[in-house]
């Protein structure tokens, strides 16, 4: 299993209406891509949230070919319209782990 994990720090100007989205909009479109079989977003504690706090969306992958396929076939458009929408006011940064049992 792979998780495909994208940290963000986001502005407290755009908060609210981002978290609506992530959960509404986002993440559900990143779904609608087949390459994933569970998502969750999370809030990290213990950070410094003077500018805004940070999240982790997290993607859950049977094989790192449905992750290869997600960034090759559809992560781009998804990411733009992150961009286009909330512009400098948010920070990602994105990793890929695998679940060790």
């Amino acid at each position: 299993m792979i998780i495909y994990n994208v940290t963000l720090k986001v502005s407290w100007a755009i908060h609210d209406e981002w978290v609506k989205w992530m959960k509404e909009i986002h993440m559900p479109e990143v779904m609608a891509t087949g390459c994933f079989t569970g998502k969750q977003l999370v809030k990290l504690l213990d950070t410094e949230e003077e500018e805004g706090p940070t999240y982790a969306a997290q993607y859950y992958a049977s094989s790192y070919a449905d992750y290869e396929r997600y960034i090759e076939q559809f992560s781009q458009p998804l990411r733009d319209d992150g961009f286009s929408r909330w512009g400098n006011n948010f920070i990602a940064f994105r990793s890929v782990m695998q679940i060790v049992n």
